[in-house]
C-alpha cells in the first residue's frame, strides 16, 4: 500500500505551550503525531490486518520461482518489520526515503563509503567521541582526507573546502559543547562551492520532532536512533533520510553490501518508539528548560550552554531553524574536577551514564567519559574541561529534577570543603 501523507484541516498545528516556551520558534511540523503512528504502519499491507506490524524474524522468503519473490529475498537486503520503520522515518524528515542500521555509527561508516581514496570530508569540529574517532583514526587511514572546521561561522567552512572536498559533515547541536549551525547557511556554502558535495547533519540531538534538515537544504539526515528516536535506551541503531534517488539507491546498496542492519526486534522497538516521540519531546523541552534557568542562576555554576536559553550564542538561528529544544544540557560547574565528580556522585535521580535522549535522567563527564577518544589538546580547544558537565534531562516530574540537581551542587561543594579541611 503506498503511503499516505496526512495534511491537517484546521490549519497550523497547535500545542500547549506552557509559560511561552516555545515563543519565537518556528511553527510544529503539521501533523507530525499522525503521521509518526499512521505512515508505514497500514493494516492491509498484512494479511492478518494487524494493527500494529507484526515482527518478521524470518531470515529468507519463500520465492514464487528463481528471482521471482515477493518483495522480500533475504532478510538483510530487506524485512517488513525494518520497511515500517523506515517509511515512518522518511515521513517524519520530510524524506522521500530513509534507511535503517546497527547503530548511529554503523550510519556514519555506512555513509562514508560513498567516498573514494583522495577525497575530502569537512567536519564540525565539535562532534560526537565516536565520530571523531572514526574520521581521524579509521577513514583518514583509509585514504580520505579530513579536517575540523567550526561550522557555527559559515566563513570558516568556506574557507576549508577544497577541490577533493566530496562531504560536509555537520552536527547540531554539538556533542557536548551544543554550538548550534546553520543549516540553510552552511548547505549554501557548500553547494555554491560545489553542488556535488553531499551535506549530511547529525540531528541526533535534535530528533525529527525539533529539526527537519532536508528542509534546510542538507542531502542527508542522520541519528543515532538510540537516542531521542527510539527514546527508551533500550535499541542501538542508525537512521539516515534522503530525498535524493541517487543517494538513496547508493546507500541502500551499502546498507545490503556493508550488512549493518538492525534486527527485526529493534526495528519493532524504534518504530513503536517514535509513537510517542512528539510527547516525549515536549515534555524534554519542558524539563530541561526548568533544569536550565534553574542552573543559570546558582551561584555555584559557572557558564550554562543550553540552545533554549536567550544566553546561547546561536539562540537566534535555533529559533529559526528548530521547533524547540531538547532535554541536553551542558554545564561548568565552579571549581576543579573534584567539584564536577563530586557533583556526579551526588547524584540520586540522575544516573551516571554514557548515552542520552532516554525517558530517565542521565548524566556524564565528556573529558572521561564519551569524549575520551578525542585528543587531548583538541578536548582543550573545544573547551571539553574537566569542569564540563553533560546532562540528559528526562521525563521525570520537574521538581524532582530540580531537587537532585540542587542537592548534588550543594553536597559537592560541602564534600571539597570536607576534604579541604582535613588535609
Amino acid at each position: 500500500m503506498t503511503a499516505r501523507r496526512f495534511t491537517s484541516c484546521t490549519g497550523p498545528l497547535s500545542r500547549w505551550r506552557q509559560n511561552d516556551l516555545y515563543a519565537g520558534f518556528s511553527a510544529a511540523y503539521k501533523s507530525f503525531a499522525t503521521e509518526a503512528i499512521h505512515i508505514g504502519q497500514e493494516p492491509e499491507q498484512w494479511k492478518s490486518m494487524a494493527v500494529v506490524p507484526p515482527i518478521s524474524l524470518s531470515t529468507t522468503f519463500k520465492q514464487h520461482g528463481p528471482g521471482n519473490h515477493a518483495g522480500f529475498e533475504y532478510s538483510r537486503s530487506g524485512n517488513p518489520t525494518r520497511n515500517c520503520l523506515e517509511k515512518a522515518v522518511a515521513a517524519l524528515d520530510g524524506a522521500k526515503y530513509c534507511i535503517a542500521v546497527a547503530s548511529g555509527l554503523a550510519a556514519t561508516v555506512t555513509i562514508t563509503h560513498m567516498l573514494k581514496t583522495g577525497d575530502g570530508i569537512v567536519c564540525m569540529d565539535d562532534v560526537y567521541g565516536g565520530t571523531n574517532r572514526y574520521f581521524q583514526r579509521i577513514a583518514c587511514e583509509s585514504g580520505l582526507e579530513v579536517s575540523f572546521a567550526d561550522c557555527t561561522k559559515p566563513e570558516l567552512l568556506k574557507a576549508a573546502l577544497k577541490a577533493n572536498t566530496k562531504l560536509v559533515w555537520i552536527e547540531t547541536p554539538s556533542n557536548p559543547t551544543m554550538k548550534v549551525v546553520d543549516i540553510k547557511a552552511c548547505s549554501q556554502v557548500a553547494h555554491e562551492y560545489n553542488k556535488d558535495i553531499v551535506v549530511v547533519v547529525d540531528n541526533t540531538f535534535m530528533s525529527a520532532y525539533f529539526q527537519r534538515p532536508l528542509a534546510l537544504g542538507a542531502d542527508v539526515c542522520m541519528y543515532s536512533a538510540t537516542k531521542y528516536m527510539n527514546g527508551h535506551s533500550d535499541v542501538v541503531m542508525g537512521l539516515a533520510s534522503m530525498n535524493r534517488d541517487d543517494l538513496y539507491e547508493r546507500l541502500k546498496f551499502l546498507q545490503n553490501a556493508l550488512g549493518c542492519v538492525p534486527s527485526p526486534f529493534d526495528c519493532f522497538l524504534c518504530n513503536r518508539g517514535l509513537k510517542t516521540l512528539h510527547l516525549r519531546m515536549e515534555r524534554h523541552f519542558k524539563n530541561g528548560m526548568a533544569a536550565a534557568k534553574f542552573l543559570e542562576a546558582d551561584p555555584r555554576v559557572e557558564r550554562v550552554i543550553f540552545p533554549g536559553l536567550p544566553s546561547h550564542p546561536q539562540h537566534e538561528v535555533v529559533k529559526r531553524q528548530c521547533t524547540g529544544c531538547p532535554g541536553m544540557i551542558t554545564f561548568y560547574i565552579k571549581g576543579k574536577l573534584e567539584h564536577a565528580n563530586a557533583f556526579l556522585s551526588n547524584l540520586k535521580l540522575f544516573a551516571i551514564a554514557e548515552s542520552l535522549g532516554g525517558y530517565e535522567s542521565l548524566a556524564e563527564h565528556p573529558a572521561i567519559m564519551t569524549h575520551a577518544s578525542v585528543p587531548e589538546q583538541e578536548r582543550i580547544d573545544l573547551g571539553i574541561s574537566d569542569t564540563l558537565i553533560r546532562l540528559s534531562v528526562g521525563l521525570e516530574d520537574e521538581e524532582d529534577i530540580i531537587e537532585d540537581l540542587r542537592q548534588a551542587l550543594a553536597a559537592a561543594v560541602s564534600n571539597i570543603r570536607h576534604w579541604w579541611s582535613t588535609r
